[in-house]
């Protein structure tokens, strides 16, 4: 028979068990403290979701190497690319070691994804959200030596050779071309739509003239160079260094496309390392040269905070539903 635990009644034994109880909550209430203090101790991997070579991996090396001086370790770059950029980020939550040795980059395909296709995730609970960086800056961009000089040029010329004209894009049902079908069809012009891993490779094939339509982010450097001609913006305003390219609304569309990205790791990590590496990336994008870089790729600071960031990931799920629907889209 089972003897019951009775609890020790002499006060020598009594004030030994206070004493016990109140050296394992002084433990408990320094555990965060010293966890913070002790991370981090090894290198972190920062997963991007696109290949080598793109507007992402310049930004995030960029921001990576700033923040890697105030943690005092090395972040690395890991790539792992599919999906339009879902496959990298939705592994995160099948790691259960949120212990902030790997992280990686949020964007709003990933937010959408669960309503194109059954998944065993939520992007509303199963992230730990991390730190709001940019908004993405799309255009509407061709070839230098390409004939068309203005969107109305191309959207006319698209019209009267419905399905000829190829219109690329990262993944095959990115936000932007989901709006490059919706200027199509407002207009009565079809477009071949192209999807592409990444955007360095999307660029390679509208300067060599094997796609016709460059429609997406990271235009920038190749516009510089003379090699691109950006013909219009999805943005709310004309961009700081593009003053005389006019945005969809200029020219009489009433399309703008928001769509920030950011960082988060596996869900449920300790809120001390949370906010241990929250401080340092907010730090990060104060850089002059991660500054730099992302004004090179046009890209508009959207610095959040990790909790604000997952706020605005539930209001953008709902959003994304309501944008799928506008367009008669229906998961396979």
């Amino acid at each position: 028979m089972p003897i019951a635990y009775k609890a020790p009644t002499t006060p020598i034994a009594r004030r030994s068990v206070l004493r016990a109880g109140l050296a394992a909550a002084a433990a408990s209430a320094l555990g965060a403290p010293a966890l913070a203090s002790s991370f981090p101790n090894k290198p972190i991997q920062l997963q991007l979701p696109f290949p080598p070579g793109g507007m992402f991996d310049a930004v995030l090396r960029a921001l990576a190497e700033a923040a890697a001086k105030d943690l005092g370790q090395p972040i690395v770059l890991m790539h792992r690319a599919g999906a339009g950029g879902v496959t990298g980020v939705s592994s995160l939550t099948s790691m259960g070691d949120a212990d902030g040795y790997l992280l990686g980059v949020m964007h709003n395909s990933v937010i959408r994804w669960p309503h194109m296709n059954k998944v065993n995730w939520d992007p509303r609970t199963d992230f730990t959200y991390l730190l709001g960086l940019n908004n993405l800056t799309t255009g509407v961009a061709v070839a230098a030596d390409a004939p068309w000089k203005t969107l109305a040029e191309l959207l006319a010329d698209a019209k009267a050779k419905p399905g000829q004209l190829s219109w690329g894009n990262v993944g095959a049902i990115s936000v932007n071309r989901i709006y490059g079908e919706r200027l199509g069809r407002k207009v009565g012009a079809k477009f071949n739509f192209i999807p592409f891993k990444g955007g360095n490779e999307q660029l390679t094939a509208v300067v060599g003239r094997h796609l016709d339509v460059y429609g997406d982010p990271g235009f920038g450097a190749m516009a510089r160079s003379g090699k691109l001609r950006v013909l219009a913006t999805f943005t709310e305003q004309r961009l700081a260094q593009w003053q005389s390219v006019p945005t969809m609304r200029d020219l009489g569309h009433d399309f703008v496309i928001h769509s920030p990205f950011g960082l988060v790791a596996p869900k449920n990590m300790d809120p001390a390392v949370r906010t241990r590496l929250e401080s340092a990336f907010r730090k990060a994008t104060d850089d002059p040269n991660y500054r730099r870089i992302a004004d090179d790729f046009d890209l508009e600071p959207w610095v959040k905070s990790g909790e604000e960031y997952r706020q605005y990931a539930v209001a953008q799920y709902d959003r994304e539903k309501q944008m799928l629907d506008e367009i008669g889209f229906k998961p396979e």
